[in-house]
């Protein structure tokens, strides 16, 4: 990329875009929590209906799976800031966001089948079993549609891999390129 690029890399240091990287990650997951919040407290709430007891034992054993995805979620979700607090003031801030980013990562597929496993358990419920699975797969395929394909295809066309593009990606990666960077 020339210096032109409006997406050239920022003038700052490595520690204050390690910083700005951390809290937008932080921001990202504040918008994703609640939305496990209010999952988990959903499917809490579940077990204690009266409805409950007559749910046959491929529900039951939906509901236990989803009510599993979700914590294992909320726990990928929140590892970032119990990353931050153990390492606090050692030094370790790029470290801390790779592995934070690659938690939230790890948690976004973690949500993906929490949220696939919900929407079969209340179809399966509504609907039958045979729906639940087609609402259950339907899901899925949004999610990793959404969450996975669609940055990949922006990627792609960012940095110009695409078959129009004849010019190689210039961008650094994890070090500056020879002559510039970020």
């Amino acid at each position: 990329m020339s210096d032109d690029d409006p997406r050239a890399a920022r003038d700052e240091t490595e520690l204050e875009r390690a910083d700005r990287n951390f809290a937008e990650l932080l921001q990202e997951l504040r918008v994703i929590q609640t939305g496990v919040q209010i999952l988990f407290a959903f499917l809490l709430t579940l077990a204690f209906q009266a409805r409950f007891p007559t749910l046959d034992s491929f529900q039951r054993g939906t509901y236990v799976t989803t009510l599993m995805l979700a914590v294992i979620a909320a726990a990928l979700f929140t590892a970032p800031a119990a990353v931050h607090r153990g390492l606090f003031r050692k030094g370790a801030k790029k470290e801390i966001v790779a592995v934070s980013s690659r938690l939230s990562g790890i948690g976004m597929a973690v949500l993906s089948l929490a949220l696939t496993s919900a929407v079969l358990l209340v179809v399966d419920v509504v609907h039958g079993t045979p729906e639940g699975i087609v609402a259950g797969a339907a899901t899925l395929l949004v999610c990793a549609g959404l969450w996975g394909f669609l940055p990949w295809i922006m990627d792609r066309h960012i940095t110009g891999d695409d078959e129009s593009s004849s010019e190689p990606d210039t961008r650094p990666t994890s070090r500056p390129a020879p002559g510039g960077g970020r």
